[in-house]
């Protein structure tokens, strides 16, 4: 065989066998993500709650005299921990008082439903309700006594969800109090003006999260307060814990609010047919005025887009990683949307900048595609981060 010859089946020899070794290793990529997505969902989970922490921890330690990067961390997740231990209180605490009350009323409630009496024993007339229970008495025992294996599973749940909130409160301290430390050391590796147009992206960043979070925490509470006012107004019973639930599902982007909604209407038709038709009705109204009014007000200046874009990115989201995808969807589409104005800002600059022409992409530069940007053309290269290459 000529050397020539020899050298070419090397050369593609080499290039196949790169190939193979890309797939492989792309393939093993794959499987090691689908084999851990449960912890990098933790993961991703943990740093969206360090970054929206990470400003208070900054601020208190500029603003106290000799606050230490440790102690500061530490004050604020323990605030964070003390108000979760709190919305806990105010969900268990009524639950148990509610269950005890139940207990108390469960003979009262059998006997308006086996006398026809008030509001149940009125339903259980109308939907033949003891007649169908007496019906399948025997297939309802079976059904209860094989309830060991769900129960087991429902066990398991809960055991997993409280070792996943533990770890990601243990990643996101140790992520914020490492903070400084990991950002610089990684913005060290750049040149300074690429250095400070990531520190400008990240900040861009770190503000939609803070935004998105503090704003759905807002709305969930005005979504709540609403609805305790309306349940109490009516004199449906519960009140206090079905507006705990009706806040909690509303923080859910698209299905949140109305799986709440569904419990309270149904909590009204059981006082009173009067009662489920108002609380529809306000519901309605409460949806219109949460989606035109509430949420472009509170992330107008942090989150900013299209309703496309949000159902398409919580579609996504809910299909890769359920409920925590959802709940993080919408701030990593804005993130996306950050990154993707500022390539494309500096796309044009460069292309500008090769034909000699004006540099007309100022207007979508500055921070985030903000137009803030007004530098001159030959001051492209002076004009800050957002001219870094």
């Amino acid at each position: 065989m000529a050397p020539d010859a020899w050298h070419e089946v090397r050369r593609t020899a080499r290039r196949t066998l790169t190939v193979i070794g890309l797939v492989l290793a792309t393939a093993l990529g794959l499987l090691l993500v689908y084999a851990t997505r449960r912890v990098l969902v933790w993961i991703l989970v943990a740093v969206f709650f360090a970054v929206a922490l990470n400003p208070a921890v900054d601020w208190m330690q500029k603003h106290v005299p000799r606050c230490r990067r440790w102690l500061a961390t530490l004050v604020v997740f323990l605030a964070v921990f003390a108000l979760l231990g709190g919305l806990g209180a105010l969900f268990v605490v009524p639950l148990v008082h509610q269950g005890a009350r139940i207990a108390d009323e469960l003979p009262r409630f059998v006997e308006q439903v086996q006398s026809g009496d008030g509001p149940i024993g009125r339903l259980s007339e109308r939907y033949h309700i003891v007649e169908h229970v007496r019906a399948n008495a025997e297939p309802l025992r079976e059904h209860v006594a094989g309830l060991g294996g769900p129960t087991v599973a429902v066990a398991r749940g809960a055991a997993i969800t409280a070792a996943a909130i533990l770890t990601i409160f243990v990643l996101s301290y140790l992520m914020v109090l490492q903070a400084p430390k990991v950002t610089g050391s990684l913005l060290a590796l750049l040149p300074a003006r690429r250095a400070e147009r990531v520190r400008r992206l990240g900040h861009e960043c770190a503000r939609t999260i803070t935004g998105y979070l503090t704003g759905n925490l807002l709305i969930s509470v005005i979504a709540g307060l609403g609805t305790f006012i309306a349940l109490t107004v009516l004199g449906v019973p519960f009140a206090p814990l079905i507006a705990l639930f009706v806040g909690i599902t509303d923080l859910i982007p698209l299905v949140g609010a109305t799986i709440g909604a569904v419990v309270a209407v149904l909590a009204g038709f059981t006082q009173s047919m009067t009662a489920g038709i108002v609380l529809i009705v306000f519901f309605v109204v409460y949806q219109q005025v949460e989606n035109h009014l509430l949420q472009p007000v509170i992330f107008a200046r942090t989150v900013k887009l299209n309703p496309l874009t949000v159902l398409i990115s919580i579609l996504i989201g809910v299909e890769l990683a359920g409920i925590a995808g959802a709940l993080l969807a919408i701030p990593v589409a804005a993130m996306i949307q950050i990154v993707v104005r500022d390539l494309w800002g500096e796309h044009r600059r460069h292309a500008a900048a090769a034909g000699g022409g004006p540099d007309r992409s100022a207007d979508d530069t500055g921070p985030a595609g903000t137009g803030r940007d007004t530098a001159p053309p030959d001051e492209a290269g002076a004009a800050g981060p957002a001219g870094a290459s």
